[in-house]
């Protein structure tokens, strides 16, 4: 009897276990039942994150009511995977503190996350599930595609910085002139004999003959300039200045006989009140701030020479020392000064540098061929001249070849920490070593132009594509095409694309691939195909998943 009760308590519980695994292998069969939707469909890297939305509904009638339902997010990719925080579903008659699904079904939403790791650019989503049924585990035999995965575009983001050198401040054409004056008695347009044969004027023929034997100089032409001193009536002063003006042409025939002094051309000013202040201001007379007030309160020459004669006090001063200086002509030959060409520079770098002033030396480091050559000659002038200036262009030509700490030592020796050049490239530096948030305090102290490109930027690495897309506007940059791309204005994004270049294209590739366009994806790929990197990327990028 005995032996009975135990075999049918045997064949009950095989019949419960049948029951039970027939039950949730129901379940796992009606799998493909379960609507799985996914935001976004392809997933998509921002800022380093991988976040997603998830929706699943459950079809009426197919959650067991005393089942546990239990999906592991896994994201595969090459070289491993990513294990995400599980989702548990109870049915209406289990009592722990799960979501839980009816017989009438479901639609439940979860959120995903990832930490981006290298690789995840060609991954996907799946879901592994298994069911909990009457104290047993049943195992779905297959993962559960949820999307593909993962868009890394704004990866292409140019992340080197966006700054400038300081301007070297050099000049290839150098104006000069050679000047000499002639000087007039009171109310008198004669020109005397000692003023033809004075000092100013053998210097100026001098000159003259100097000029016409040197290479590097080249005479524009001469301007005689005649002026009248302000004192006395001002139609009497135009008409002697306009008088000077013609005594002086004849005087300067005479003086530059058989000299070059090209097209000659003059002008009268009358009465120089632009000289009588210039004079005043670089005087000693004890009340000369008043004078010059005087001169800024009046516009009526007329009330002006009034004003100062009533000054009795000073008017001596003035009549003595200032106003016989600007009863004057002007002979002014305008010169231009051609300036070592970069084949000179070079050469005077490498045999007789110790010639070449600053601006000279920062040239000459600006043309340089190669960067060790320009880093070489900045770190000359910084031991020659050691100024901020010099200082900066090394630490930037350190920062084109790479060498951040390098490049920061350069900008630590500067004297003035401050400023926009300085400010930026310390935002530079923080950039490049991924310090964001430390950039970003950089960067917001600058007004340039490269200060708002280089947030734009920040941006892009931040998520904040509408953002990047308004700072970057206009900036003609690398990364304005790509914050176009990524706030999907495509044709704005397109017209950013200058060249032809592998890089280019693969931008290229990315417009049309979004748009569809298979012939300019192709058009496209035939060039960023020579470049092994990018063509390998391209291998991997989802942007162009449905043209693989």
């Amino acid at each position: 009897m005995k032996k009975l009760v135990s075999n049918l308590l045997l064949i009950a519980v095989i019949a419960f276990g049948m029951a039970s695994c027939t039950n949730a292998q129901k379940m796992i069969d009606a799998a493909d039942q379960i609507n799985i939707k996914c935001n976004p469909e392809v997933l998509e890297v921002i800022a380093g994150n991988i976040d997603a939305t998830v929706s699943v509904t459950f079809p009426p009638e197919y959650f067991l009511p005393k089942a546990t339902l239990e999906v592991t997010p896994v994201l595969l990719y090459v070289g491993g995977e990513a294990v995400g925080k599980p989702f548990v579903y109870q049915g209406e008659k289990v009592t722990d503190n799960y979501k839980t699904v009816t017989k009438a079904g479901a639609t439940i939403t979860e959120k995903v996350h990832f930490d981006y790791v290298p690789g995840m650019e060609k991954s996907e989503l799946v879901g592994r599930a298994k069911v909990y049924y009457k104290g047993a585990e049943f195992v779905y035999p297959a993962d559960i595609k949820i999307a593909d995965g993962a868009n890394t575009t704004y990866m292409l983001a140019d992340t080197e910085g966006s700054y400038h050198y300081m301007a070297d401040g050099y000049q290839e054409v150098i104006p000069e002139t050679a000047e000499a004056q002639i000087m007039y008695l009171i109310n008198s347009s004669d020109v005397r004999n000692s003023e033809l044969r004075s000092n100013d004027v053998k210097d100026f023929q001098e000159a003259l003959k100097a000029l016409a034997a040197d290479e590097r100089r080249e005479i524009k032409g001469t301007e005689i300039v005649a002026y009248a001193s302000p004192d006395g009536p001002e139609a009497l002063n135009n008409k002697l200045s306009a008088n000077r003006e013609k005594s002086a042409n004849k005087a300067f025939n005479t003086i530059t006989k058989k000299l070059d002094a090209g097209n000659v051309t003059s002008r009268t000013i009358g009465e120089d009140w632009e000289g009588f202040q210039e004079l005043v201001n670089n005087s000693n007379i004890e009340d000369k701030e008043l004078i010059l007030r005087v001169l800024s309160m009046y516009s009526d020459p007329n009330v002006r020479e009034r004003e100062i004669k009533n000054m009795s006090a000073v008017y001596s001063a003035l009549k003595t020392n200032i106003l016989p200086q600007l009863r004057r002509a002007r002979f002014i030959t305008n010169v231009e000064y051609t300036n070592y060409t970069a084949e000179e520079l070079a050469d005077l770098v490498d045999n007789n540098i110790d010639v070449l002033d600053e601006p000279a030396l920062l040239r000459a480091a600006a043309n340089a061929k190669d960067i060790d050559s320009k880093i070489a000659i900045y770190k000359q002038a910084v031991k020659k001249y050691g100024t901020d200036k010099a200082k900066y262009n090394l630490g930037v030509a350190y920062l084109d070849k790479g060498d951040n700490k390098a490049a920061k030592d350069a900008f630590d020796k500067m004297e003035k920490k401050e400023g926009n050049c300085y400010n930026n490239v310390m935002g530079v530096l923080a950039m490049r070593d991924g310090k964001l948030d430390e950039a970003a305090k950089w960067f917001a102290k600058v007004t340039c132009k490269h200060g708002k490109i280089n947030q734009g930027t920040l941006d892009i690495l931040n998520g904040k594509y509408n953002d990047a897309a308004t700072k970057l506007a206009g900036s003609g940059t690398h990364n304005e095409t790509i914050a176009y791309i990524l706030t999907n204005q495509l044709d704005k994004a397109s017209a950013t694309i200058k060249g032809n270049c592998p890089y280019c294209n693969y931008k290229k590739a990315i417009i049309a691939a979004r748009k569809g366009d298979v012939n300019a994806y192709n058009a496209a790929m035939e060039i960023v195909n020579k470049n092994e990197k990018l063509a390998d990327r391209a291998t991997k990028d989802v942007e162009f998943l449905k043209f693989r």
